[in-house]
């Protein structure tokens, strides 16, 4: 991975300054005229911060979003121009972060915004932080029991409908769900690691579905699905899935031959262009590839970590990038 280029320093300006224009020489005035507005906590977990923004006026090539680590080492999270949102993952419970949001056209930063967030505590017990309480100057907010649909009539006309796992390997689960009646404004997904540690997975409203990685084999995991409206949380599902056996390696090395019957002959028309890196940081990598033949149900990225671990990340068929965290 490369280092953080040197052209987009940390900034040292003070938080909420979203209507800070970054300064642009006459021959950029047309870049200029994108905005960057409003950026925001939507959800934290005790590992992980979800941001928004909006571009009220004209549009960004990308982004990037810059902030401090737990050990005060710089990072930066390359982001596609048409996000409004983003996961920061990899962050430490209980501390305060500063997130830099840059606009970028024609390589150029032409506007530039801040926020500040503090994680959750680590201690919590299965429950999702309340939205509405997750304000920087409360670094410990309490959590309030979910929310009895009694006591709202307009939140209780949302419902989730059965959680279950549409697929399953040895180092991820993918569930699914519905929502039977009225919409969400997102959703909080909720289990506890191999370590015993408390995850908390934010979920956009729209999504149906959601592929949890990084579990350990022949492992028994409670899930429990939020749905939220309103900042409120008013309705559960849960399920319990045990992921599947480790896959013994071919002892030569070498890849096993993709399977073919003569009943998945379609299958073969399905074909993968090129897989290329369209950025990288201190830590994380974004790969982009085509699909120029058929379409896939879904893709699956395998790679070692620093240490050495065999590492599978499963990815939406729709998807043609992931960025490596």
């Amino acid at each position: 991975a490369a280092a953080v280029p040197e052209e987009l320093p940390l900034p040292s300006e003070e938080p909420h300054d979203e209507q800070r224009q970054t300064k642009a020489p006459p021959s950029a005035t047309t870049p200029a005229r994108a905005v960057l507005k409003e950026l925001r906590v939507s959800s934290v977990t005790p590992d992980s911060v979800q941001l928004q923004w909006s571009v009220p006026e004209g549009s960004f090539d990308s982004f990037t979003l810059q902030y401090r680590d737990a050990q005060g080492q710089p990072q930066a999270l390359p982001i596609d121009g048409g996000s409004r949102s983003v996961t920061v993952p990899g962050l430490s419970p209980s501390r305060r972060y500063r997130f830099h949001l840059y606009g970028l056209r024609g390589g150029k930063r032409v506007y530039h915004t801040s926020t500040e967030a503090v994680t959750a505590a680590a201690n919590f017990d299965e429950q999702p932080m309340p939205l509405e309480k997750l304000q920087p100057q409360d670094p410990q907010p309490k959590d309030p029991p979910v929310e009895s649909p009694s006591t709202d009539n307009h939140l209780a006309k949302a419902v989730l409908g059965e959680l279950r796992a549409s697929s399953v390997t040895p180092s991820s689960v993918q569930l699914q769900w519905s929502v039977p009646k009225g919409p969400f404004d997102s959703f909080m997904l909720q289990y506890r690691d191999a370590q015993g540690q408390p995850q908390a997975l934010p979920i956009d409203g729209r999504s149906r579905s959601v592929t949890v990685p990084g579990l350990s084999p022949s492992r028994r995991y409670r899930f429990h699905l939020y749905g939220l409206r309103g900042g409120k949380r008013i309705d559960r599902a849960s399920a319990d899935i045990v992921t599947e056996e480790p896959q013994l390696e071919d002892p030569k090395g070498k890849d096993p031959p993709v399977e073919a019957t003569p009943s998945a002959a379609p299958l073969a028309q399905a074909e993968l262009g090129e897989l290329k890196v369209s950025s990288v940081t201190p830590s994380s990598v974004q790969l982009q590839w085509s699909v120029p033949e058929g379409s896939f149900d879904s893709f699956l990225l395998q790679y070692r970590d620093a240490q050495g671990q065999p590492q599978a990340l499963p990815i939406d068929g729709g998807s043609r990038s992931v960025t490596v965290p």
